[in-house]
């Protein structure tokens, strides 16, 4: 077991410091960028049944403590927005708020470029919002090896580099993190993320996600791929199906002991040379784990609120229950409320929104 070493001094402050920081708010203006114009988070607090590993005055504020649930995130300034509302549902409605640790990746190129904030920024940002989160902003430094390999789609947003950073969440998190739960940034959680932790990959089983058995599973590669037996022979034996990867259990361990990175690097690098599939970051991730997923309850993904990749349409809620809403595809619901064309379903997302200037004169908020 790999222990790991003291959380960044930001994190152990803003934890240690909590009773001080909910009740003051921190300047949000980084050099010269504009204000984000968020409100500060409510301060959220663990039920008298959350067991806690370690007491905040002791100093052993370790990302590898004991009782720990930990979600991982990326963040952009397209999507920080839709960040900042999953990461207060997820809070909002968590048994143990205070147990949860975020581990969130920023990719320096954009900064570099001017396009996005920094790392360090973004970690600045963050704590001005939720004073008393306990996270970590990790650099995506694999952007540019990501970059050589990744082909054009069907819609430019899913050739951003940092979409395919969950394919390297075992190399960017810290390595005593044993397991994560990772979420796309256009989710909200309306249940304890806690059940959703409490999920036991089976056997040998590295990720586990609700799947879609009814999809066509055929239709998300080429029938140049279905044609060749070196390569639709990767699921002979296997009976794939359709999953999301915008909600998933990752067990980081074994996807390190496997070299699942190098796995989905080689299909994308034969992607690059044979076309045999048009949609992004999910094929590669089809093509290593179909068949070999740990199914979870399609309540913690209600996806596809965002109409499909191409057209920007509303559709409505599945049948039965639900635990998380997704916003896939192409419309995003803060997108659609500030242009004053919401669906329904947006107003599902627009409660856990912390952007205080939403929608005023008409204008989109750039972040």
């Amino acid at each position: 077991m790999v222990r790991c070493r003291f959380i960044s001094s930001f994190v152990l402050v803003s934890l240690l410091l909590l009773p001080t920081l909910a009740s003051r708010s921190f300047p949000t203006k980084l050099d010269a960028r504009p204000s984000p114009g968020y409100r500060e988070a409510p301060v959220y607090r663990n039920g008298d049944q959350c067991q806690i590993s370690a007491p905040r005055d002791s100093g052993e504020m370790g990302v590898g403590r004991p009782f720990l649930v930990h979600v991982a995130m990326t963040l952009d300034s397209v999507y920080f927005r839709g960040s900042v509302a999953a990461v207060n549902s997820i809070l909002r409605h968590a048994s143990c708020p205070e147990n949860i640790f975020f581990h969130f990746v920023a990719d320096p190129a954009s900064s570099a470029a001017g396009s996005s904030p920094t790392p360090d920024e973004f970690a600045r940002i963050l704590r001005s919002i939720f004073p008393s989160l306990a996270f970590k902003v990790y650099p995506f430094n694999s952007s540019e090896r990501v970059k050589n390999l990744i082909s054009s789609s069907i819609r430019q947003a899913l050739d951003n580099p940092l979409n395919y950073a969950r394919s390297y969440l075992a190399e960017i998190i810290d390595p005593c993190v044993s397991r994560v739960i990772y979420l796309d940034s256009d989710i909200i959680v309306v249940d304890d993320i806690q059940k959703l932790w409490s999920t036991t990959l089976t056997g040998s089983r590295v990720i586990g996600a609700p799947q879609y058995c009814h999809a066509n599973f055929t239709k998300y590669f080429t029938n140049q791929f279905w044609f060749r037996p070196d390569f639709s022979k990767t699921f002979r034996g296997k009976k794939p199906c359709y999953f999301n990867t915008g909600v998933m259990i990752m067990d980081l361990d074994k996807w390190r002991r496997g070299d699942f990175t190098g796995k989905i690097e080689k299909w994308m690098e034969i992607q690059r040379e044979t076309r045999i599939y048009e949609l992004g970051s999910l094929p590669p991730f089809l093509l290593v784990f179909g068949g070999e997923v740990h199914a979870i309850d399609d309540r913690w993904n209600q996806h596809g609120l965002g109409g499909d990749n191409v057209v920007n349409s509303c559709r409505s809620l599945h049948p039965g229950p639900v635990s998380l809403l997704h916003w896939s595809g192409k419309g995003k619901p803060w997108v659609r409320l500030d242009e004053r064309r919401p669906c329904p379903v947006d107003h599902l997302w627009e409660p856990h929104d912390l952007y205080r200037q939403r929608g005023h004169n008409g204008r989109r908020a750039r972040w």
